[in-house]
């Protein structure tokens, strides 16, 4: 009987013990939860979301929404073992490593930097996919929006100065620019020509360029576009990050520039990348935006090919209906659909598998 005893206190002990870990041990762990949804037709903190000046804009009814994840943990945040598992257990909730979003190579200052500067270029980036789409030219350079601590062009490269040529070779946006760079063994130099802000002509900067977690020839610098548009269109969605928002803010742009709007009254959501020439490409945590735009009350939710299959794992009731994006083109004839009222079953679909 004693025996017994100590066995069933033991365990007891063991258990308890386990249950304190689980609190107070933190786990190298994110959640992801649906965010929050701003409809790019509207407001935030009193102030239209998108601002056009310098040109002729006009306001519509319908909603154009874009869509967030929220996330918990982080190297700063405690993360237990109990929120994990209720995370996990949970319908609406994903979890993931800390690395997917926080890599040990980088500060949580870093990747906040980034994040920012993410979310800066992707705004011009659907600007310019707007007045593309609309038939309206504009100038395109490139220009470092950072210059990381450490790295070879510290102390050769500052932040603004845009990339005029590399290697000789004259540069007309960012991809080119990282291109040129990139196209070279590590170890090798790079001359870069700059346009720096009170200089008097070009800065001469040769720079050796060393090897990425890849394998790939990097100088150390984060490189935007800047586009010069005939007017101007400012895009403020507060302290929100990345570049996920990148298709919503483009249709958003081409409905306050369109004399008719895109959404006939509807209520529209959804989430994808976008670059200056029109292609949509997918993002992460679309399963989360799906039930955030569900909750908002749109009908319709549009999402890059690339995220499809991420489509069928949301908790969203079915009640939204999915429009499969590759282009903004397409997303504009949908919506041109959608506002005809010819009917949604010809819209584009995810499929399964």
């Amino acid at each position: 009987m004693f025996r017994r005893a100590m066995t069933l206190i033991v365990a007891v002990l063991l258990l308890a013990g386990f249950a304190v870990g689980a609190v107070y041990l933190p786990v190298p762990y994110l959640v992801a939860s649906p965010g929050i949804a701003l409809n790019t037709l509207g407001e935030s903190g009193g102030e239209r979301i998108i601002r056009i000046e310098g040109t002729r804009s006009y306001s519509h009814e319908g909603g154009l929404s874009m869509v967030t994840v929220q996330y918990t943990g982080g190297p700063d945040t405690h993360m237990d073992l109990f929120t994990v598992l209720g995370a996990w257990l949970s319908p609406t909730q994903a979890v993931l490593p800390q690395e997917a979003l926080f890599p040990p190579d980088q500060s949580v200052e870093e990747i906040t930097q980034t994040q920012t500067v993410e979310m800066n270029s992707s705004q011009r980036k659907a600007t310019a996919a707007a007045l593309t789409q609309l038939g309206v030219d504009y100038e395109t350079e490139a220009y470092v929006a950072r210059v990381m601590k450490g790295k070879p062009a510290q102390g050769e490269v500052r932040k603004g100065d845009v990339i005029a040529r590399v290697d000789g070779e004259p540069v007309a946006d960012k991809d080119e620019a990282v291109e040129l760079v990139g196209d070279r063994e590590p170890g090798d130099a790079v001359s870069l020509t700059l346009d720096r802000e009170g200089a008097d002509e070009p800065v001469k900067a040769e720079v050796k360029t060393a090897a990425d977690d890849e394998g790939n020839a990097v100088i150390g610098i984060l490189v935007a576009d800047r586009m010069e548009f005939p007017f101007e269109v400012d895009i403020s969605v507060g302290e929100i990050g990345g570049p996920s928002a990148g298709m919503m803010f483009s249709l958003g742009v081409i409905d306050r520039l369109s004399p008719e709007g895109l959404t006939g009254g509807h209520q529209i959501a959804g989430t994808g990348t976008i670059t200056p020439e029109g292609e949509v490409g997918g993002v992460s945590g679309v399963a989360q935006k799906m039930v955030s735009a569900e909750r908002l009350g749109a009908e319709y939710f549009f999402v890059a090919s690339d995220s499809c299959s991420q489509t069928f794992d949301s908790a969203a009731t079915g009640e939204i209906e999915v429009v499969r994006v590759d282009e903004l083109d397409d997303a504009v004839g949908a919506l041109k659909k959608i506002r005809s009222g010819e009917g949604s079953g010809d819209l584009p679909r995810c499929q399964p598998g």
